[in-house]
C-alpha cells in the first residue's frame, strides 16, 4: 500500500513555525527593537483562544486571525494595568507592489473589528452622551494597537514601496498632509537582523544561502548542506525554509528523519524549474495571442489606439505591456 502523503501546505508549516512564541518574539525584537529583548515569549498569547479578559468574543478574536498569518496579543502589566498591543506577521513569496496599501487595510480590519465589537457594548448601553451613542464609542474608550511585520521570502531584491507616499503621485506642497503609512520589511534574502533564537538564525542564514542568485547552483547545494550539517539545523527549519519556496513536498518526511537539506535544495530547484517553464509556456502563449490580435487589426485597417484597447481587454494586461507587444511585432510588410 503506497505511503499516504501528509496533509501540509506550504503555507501552514510557515504558520506553525511563526506560532511558536520564541521564535515570534525574537523575529518582533530583531524586526523593531535591533534585538533587544523587550518583547518576551511568556507575555504572548494566541489570538485566537484570548478569552474576555482581553477581547470580548471569542468569534471575534478568530475572525481577526483568519484574515492574517499569524497574530498574537502582548500582554503586559505595567503601573498603569494591562498594556496590550497585537503583533501580526505576513509572509510573501513574491513582491507586492501595493503592499503599503494591503498592510493598511489588514490593520484597518483589525480597528474595525475592534471598533464593531465595541460598538454593540455601546447601543445598549444607558447613560452615554449624545455624541458618545452616535458615534458608538465612550470618549474614554481604546482599541487595542497593533504592529505588523512583512517577511518577504523571494529571491529578487525588494524594489516595491515600503510606504504609502511611494504609491502616489504627489506634489511637494501637498506631501505633508496626505497621511502616510510604512510597512516594516524584512527580507530574508539579505537583512541586519540581530536574532538570538537558534532556529530563526539558522532559518535566515539557511535562506540568505538558497536566495542568494549571484551563487552558482552547485555552490549553494554545498554551502546549504554543509551549514545544515555543521549547525545541526533543526527539521522545523527545513521544513520552514520548504513552505518559504512553496514547495509542494512530502512533510511527513522531515518530520521522520528522513528529509534533509540535500533532499530540500533538490525539490526547490524542482519547483524553481517548473516555474520558469509554466512561466515560459504562459509568455509564449500571450506572445502568440497578441501577434494575431495585431495583425488581424492590420488587416481590418484598425487604428492603433484601437488595437491597443484591444490587447489589453483581452490579454487583461496594462497600456505599457500592449504598446511593447505592438512594437515587437509591428505592422505586417506589404
Amino acid at each position: 500500500m503506497p505511503k499516504k502523503k501528509q496533509d501540509l501546505k506550504p503555507d501552514t508549516v510557515l504558520k506553525n513555525y511563526w506560532n511558536n512564541k520564541e521564535q515570534f518574539a525574537d523575529l518582533f525584537n530583531a524586526a523593531l527593537f535591533q534585538g533587544r529583548p523587550v518583547i518576551r515569549p511568556e507575555e504572548l498569547e494566541d489570538l485566537d483562544t484570548e478569552e474576555s479578559s482581553i477581547l470580548e468574543h471569542r468569534e471575534y478574536a478568530e475572525s481577526i486571525r483568519a484574515s492574517r498569518d499569524s497574530i498574537k496579543v502582548r500582554k503586559r502589566s505595567t503601573s498603569h494595568g494591562v498594556e496590550l498591543v497585537m503583533l501580526a506577521n505576513e509572509g510573501q513569496e513574491h513582491i507586492h507592489y501595493a503592499m503599503p496599501m494591503r498592510v493598511m487595510g489588514y490593520d484597518y480590519g483589525t480597528y474595525k473589528k475592534q471598533y464593531d465589537s465595541n460598538a454593540q457594548g455601546c447601543k445598549a448601553e444607558k447613560g452615554l452622551e449624545r455624541d458618545e451613542y452616535l458615534s458608538r464609542m465612550r470618549k474614554t474608550d481604546k482599541f487595542i494597537p497593533v504592529i505588523t511585520v512583512v517577511v518577504y521570502y523571494g529571491d529578487r531584491p525588494w524594489d516595491g514601496a515600503t510606504r504609502l507616499h511611494e504609491m502616489l503621485e504627489i506634489g511637494d506642497e501637498f506631501a505633508e498632509y496626505v497621511n502616510d503609512y510604512k510597512i516594516q520589511l524584512v527580507e530574508a534574502r539579505q537583512n541586519n537582523l540581530k536574532l538570538h533564537n537558534i532556529n530563526n538564525v539558522d532559518l535566515f542564514n539557511l535562506l540568505s544561502i538558497l536566495l542568494d542568485r549571484s551563487m552558482d547552483r552547485n555552490e549553494a547545494k554545498e554551502k546549504a548542506i554543509q551549514y545544515s550539517e555543521e549547525h545541526k539545523t533543526d527539521k522545523s527549519v527545513i521544513m520552514t525554509i520548504a513552505g518559504a519556496a512553496n514547495c509542494k513536498i512530502d512533510y511527513s518526511a522531515f518530520e521522520k528523519g528522513d528529509g534533509g537539506m540535500c533532499v530540500l535544495f533538490d525539490e526547490i530547484a524542482k519547483e524553481h524549474e517548473a516555474r520558469g517553464e509554466a512561466r515560459g509556456e504562459a509568455r509564449g502563449e500571450a506572445r502568440g495571442e497578441a501577434r494575431g490580435i495585431i495583425e488581424t487589426g492590420h488587416d481590418f485597417g484598425l487604428p492603433e489606439e484601437a488595437v491597443l484597447n484591444q490587447l489589453q481587454k483581452k490579454l487583461n494586461i496594462p497600456l505599457q505591456k500592449a504598446q511593447e507587444y505592438f512594437r515587437m511585432f509591428g505592422k505586417p510588410a506589404l
